[in-house]
């Protein structure tokens, strides 16, 4: 009788509990900066860093004036402090990689710019187009353009 009621108790906790959920894939955030003005460059890093710092996989594509975010000698506007708290572009950017983002400028940046990727940052690479794209049309992917 003892295994009955031990069965039936068991078989009453398992009918209980919630279903057990695959774990879900990080959410996936693609962030494309072509803008030249500083407020929106840190704009764009900060809720970057935010949607990371809540489980987003963040990845950056850097064209144009935004390009220059990832100079290892940018624009003074690049590296100029901003309230409130007296970040700007780049720092942020390279805190986001440190947390494992990955940052390229576009593929006709440097060509144009008149730079080779030396001029780059460490980590940061020039996008190949194919593989950009895919991971743009990505139906997981959500996307913020500045």
């Amino acid at each position: 009788m003892r295994k009955l009621m031990l069965v039936v108790a068991l078989a009453a906790v398992a009918w209980a509990l919630p279903p057990a959920q695959a774990q879900e894939a990080p959410p996936k955030l693609v962030t494309v900066v072509t803008s030249a003005e500083p407020q929106t460059q840190l704009m764009a890093m900060v809720l970057s860093f935010q949607a990371q710092e809540q489980g987003a996989e963040v990845r950056m594509l850097l064209c144009g004036p935004g390009g220059d975010i990832a100079l290892k000698e940018p624009p003074e506007a690049v590296t100029a402090p901003q309230e409130p708290m007296d970040m700007n572009p780049q720092k942020l950017m390279g805190r986001i990689m440190a947390n494992g983002a990955e940052v390229q400028v576009c593929a006709l940046y440097l060509p144009n710019a008149g730079l080779d990727e030396s001029a780059l940052l460490d980590g940061v690479t020039a996008a190949e187009p194919g593989p950009m794209a895919a991971a743009l049309l990505a139906p997981d992917t959500r996307l913020l353009t500045f």
